[in-house]
């Protein structure tokens, strides 16, 4: 089957990276600010060349596109969506939870994505119609019975804009806030996967940000949308919702609506 070929081939992708980047880890690594004020590595551009030149080679026609060097059109109508390192700031802080993120989006939507720790050696595999893997045996999320027994997380407030935080601080005000989780970036979205997490709730991502987790999230039991409830795709507006169990949905979105 194609998609088995595709899964090869996105496997191969990230072994490629995750060698790349190791050498970088807790290394001095040239960190520098791109033009949105987002720190850049050596580490993010090694990882993300080798992720291209395998990709340049063996899918031509493919589109990539990438966070640290852009797209590069095809014709397919299939583009390979690259994130090296979602969450350069945690490996520049020497935390191991920081992520590579690859996504196979067809025609707009994502079928097949891989969430990648290269220190921990943990991999997170998603495809379309088949049970999400954790480093190959099946995972799944967790039921949320009431949205106030919810553990809710979110890679940080300052990515909100006072608007959006007014209303994500309506929806932590539902759930367990004790239990509010800060930080992790892509790495909270494969806990939700492994059921450790109930809600990730995100503002102002890019699609190399969120592509390769929805089909990790959804193959686990979860459902991700954005913050109207909406399936994600290319044209989505970059407010991220994922949820383990799919039934606290409309409870999230009602939330979400109620500014704090």
């Amino acid at each position: 089957m194609k998609l088995d070929t595709d899964i090869a081939l996105a496997l191969r992708l990230a072994d490629a990276a995750g060698a790349a980047i190791r050498p970088w880890f807790r290394r001095e690594a040239g960190a520098e600010r791109k033009d949105d004020a987002t720190p850049v590595t050596l580490a993010d551009r090694a990882g993300e060349d080798a992720m291209r030149r395998i990709l340049t080679a063996e899918v031509p026609r493919d589109t990539i596109i990438g966070e640290e060097f852009g797209a590069t059109a095809g014709t397919s109508g299939r583009s390979w969506v690259l994130d090296p390192i979602d969450g350069t700031a945690g490996f520049l802080a020497g935390r191991p939870i920081f992520g590579t993120l690859i996504a196979l989006v067809v025609e707009g939507w994502p079928v097949l994505g891989i969430i990648d720790q290269p220190i921990l050696g943990e991999r997170w595999v998603g495809v379309s119609g088949r049970p999400t893997t954790f480093n190959g045996k099946p995972v799944r999320t967790r039921a949320c019975r009431a949205l106030a027994d919810a553990t809710l997380a979110t890679t940080g407030p300052h990515y909100f804009d006072d608007h959006d935080g007014a209303h994500f601080m309506g929806l932590a005000a539902k759930t367990d806030h004790r239990r509010m989780v800060m930080g992790g970036d892509c790495y909270n979205y494969a806990m939700l996967a492994s059921g450790h997490l109930d809600v990730v709730c995100e503002a102002n991502l890019k699609l190399h940000d969120w592509a390769a987790l929805v089909p990790v999230v959804e193959g686990a039991g979860g459902t991700m949308s954005d913050w109207s409830g909406d399936p994600l795709h290319a044209g989505s507006s970059g407010q991220v919702l994922a949820l383990g169990d799919p039934a606290r949905l409309e409870d999230v979105v009602a939330a979400l609506a109620c500014a704090h």
